[in-house]
């Protein structure tokens, strides 16, 4: 197949996720940027769709990994608005979400026309409801996660974020998130040797 298009920035947006910084507004003791954020939710939302399949559902955990993967691309364009911003008001929630859609647009664009109807609903979030809510879950959880972590590391600006994200995953009312929290949260802020001695033992 002949390509429209003989050079393509698709990856050279992509590459710049890792200058997205997350948490801009809060004190980091690690500071996390848009590329691993994407990659944990990966990572996580994978688990969460064999937790869900598990508990009955049947998603396809793959296809939910790749949503995961481009879940923040529109920041490439948009960088990354703090949270208490972006739901300041609905009416700038709703207009955000206009910007969003714009940019997601403009990184569809740059690819060949020939490879655009494959992408479009990855970068565009064509979800069904059932995969919309595991891959909100996963982000939760990697923000949650984080917090956990600025925690355990002595930083108190993480506290309220930790009590206010905990209480959102709860109300989701998702099986496999509760799962996810009693099997992944403890072990996460242990040590390397705790780690390695816990697995040696069980």
């Amino acid at each position: 197949m002949k390509l429209t298009k003989k050079r393509s920035a698709f990856f050279a947006f992509l590459h710049r996720l890792r200058f997205i910084r997350r948490w801009g507004l809060m004190r980091n003791t690690e500071v996390e940027n848009n590329q691993e954020h994407s990659l944990d939710v990966a990572f996580i939302v994978h688990n969460l769709g064999v937790l869900h399949n598990i508990n009955g559902g049947a998603v396809d955990v793959n296809r939910l990994a790749v949503f995961a993967m481009y879940h923040d691309v529109s920041e490439i364009f948009t960088g990354d608005m703090p949270t208490p911003i972006k739901y300041f008001h609905p009416t700038l929630r709703s207009l955000y979400g206009d910007v969003e859609r714009l940019a997601q647009e403009k990184l569809l664009r740059t690819l060949p026309k020939e490879l655009q109807a494959i992408y479009e609903p990855i970068l565009l979030g064509q979800m069904t409801e059932e995969e919309a809510k595991l891959v909100k879950a996963a982000d939760t959880l990697a923000a949650f996660m984080k917090c956990a972590i600025e925690k355990q590391a002595g930083n108190g600006e993480f506290n309220e974020a930790y009590e206010s994200i905990l209480k959102k995953l709860h109300a989701m009312e998702l099986p496999a998130v509760e799962q996810f929290l009693d099997l992944y949260m403890e072990p996460l802020t242990a040590s390397l040797d705790t780690l390695n001695y816990s697995s040696l033992e069980e």
